[in-house]
């Protein structure tokens, strides 16, 4: 028998299906990650978040500016120059569904989560430890009688 030779057949079939059980576990441990599950939600999230907003503008705000400027479908509008067709009625369609976007971001996401760091950040007051003598103004434990620094009897 060879040194690192299969002893069997059966034995070199195995060996690939541990290995793939190996990867396996490694995938799944990365897959399973807290950030990674984030992510993926997010991006879900973020893509649903999109469909609406470009319906939004599709259906509610393109017709609403459209009922206004005389054209309902901006999608449509187009101009030639030297016989090459610019369509920019398409890029105006975007162009508000990306500013809505943006827009709802901001007040939806960034605004509340600027308020709860501004408020992380602002801590509330401790209880008093201390407290400043009449007479010379050094700072003494609450419990004091009497100033350490200038001996002056406390009420």
């Amino acid at each position: 028998m060879v040194a690192g030779a299969p002893r069997s057949k059966g034995d070199a079939k195995l060996r690939p299906v541990v290995e793939n059980v190996g990867v396996l576990a490694d995938f799944k441990k990365f897959i399973l990650r807290g950030n990674m599950l984030d992510l993926a939600v997010a991006v879900v999230v973020g893509v649903a978040f999109t469909a609406v907003i470009t319906a939004l503008v599709r259906d509610l705000i393109t017709p609403l500016i459209g009922a206004i400027g005389g054209s309902r479908d901006f999608s449509s509008l187009t101009f030639t120059i030297h016989h090459s067709t610019f369509r920019y009625g398409d890029f105006l369609n975007y162009l508000i569904s990306f500013v809505v976007v943006v827009t709802a971001i901001f007040f939806l996401v960034v605004m509340p989560v600027n308020a709860l760091v501004e408020r992380a950040r602002q801590k509330p007051p401790g209880d008093p430890t201390t407290k400043r003598c009449p007479e010379c103004l050094s700072e003494i434990p609450l419990e004091a009688r009497r100033c350490a620094f200038c001996t002056s009897e406390l009420s």
